[in-house]
């Protein structure tokens, strides 16, 4: 989904509320109180009145509290429309190099206290929290990211022999990924890619009867200690 498609499926308050309950309700809507699933109708202000209903308000037959889709999700007490934290989600996640709480307040007409708000919650929500530890066959590889050394004190220099040229990966931020095949990524940022920090790492989020597909790196080589099984070959992953 574009930017395009998201102005004109999220033009209001209304439509944002539809698409957010059909994500979270697929079978109906669920009572954050009781937890009874499809026993709730949706509450509307009469044509009359002055004092109209929130857009997306439901009842439960069980408990006969109110309710709506925001409740338990970063958007609950917020008097942000919900359309704009949509458009936020999206700015956030389509931003190849990050979106900063100014770029927001400028684009989604807010202020900056609420956007600086939107983004923290936004990146709270999308930080990994794991629930359970990966299983099956997991793949497990190291990179690293940044860019070419051209500038600043990794630069090479003019005169410089090319045993002195500073290591490829000098300027560059290690990170290890598990994968689990067909399933969930979790990437973690590492000082150095050893045996020392990698074992703590996979301990921790890969379960102990699962099997490891690495390459021919020396430093996994402990993983035949902890885990059901280690094949060291090519790593050709695959995601859910």
């Amino acid at each position: 989904m574009n930017l395009i498609d998201l102005a004109q499926n999220f033009s209001d308050e209304a439509s944002a509320i539809k698409y957010l309950e059909s994500k979270l309700w697929p079978d109906g809507p669920v009572c954050p109180h009781c937890g009874v699933v499809g026993e709730a109708f949706e509450m509307h202000s009469k044509a009359d009145t002055t004092n109209k209903m929130r857009p997306g308000l439901w009842k439960c037959s069980g408990c006969r509290k109110t309710f709506r889709v925001t409740v338990g999700t970063i958007f609950e007490d917020s008097h942000i429309p919900l359309h704009r934290w949509m458009m936020a989600i999206h700015l956030m996640c389509a931003s190849k190099k990050g979106i900063s709480a100014h770029q927001l307040h400028r684009m989604l007409g807010l202020g900056y206290r609420a956007a600086w708000f939107m983004a923290h919650r936004i990146r709270y929500a999308m930080a990994q929290n794991p629930e359970s530890k990966l299983s099956g066959t997991v793949e497990v590889d190291e990179t690293y990211v940044g860019g070419k050394l051209r500038v600043g004190s990794y630069a090479r220099k003019p005169g410089m022999r090319p045993k002195d040229f500073p290591a490829p990966s000098a300027n560059k931020a290690p990170v290890v990924a598990l994968v689990q095949r067909n399933g969930k990524v979790r990437s973690f940022h590492v000082e150095r890619v050893t045996a020392k920090n990698l074992k703590p790492i996979l301990k921790e989020h890969i379960a102990q009867e699962a099997k490891l597909n690495t390459d021919e790196n020396k430093i996994y080589l402990f993983a035949r200690e902890y885990f059901a099984g280690h094949d060291r070959k090519a790593i050709n992953v695959q995601v859910a």
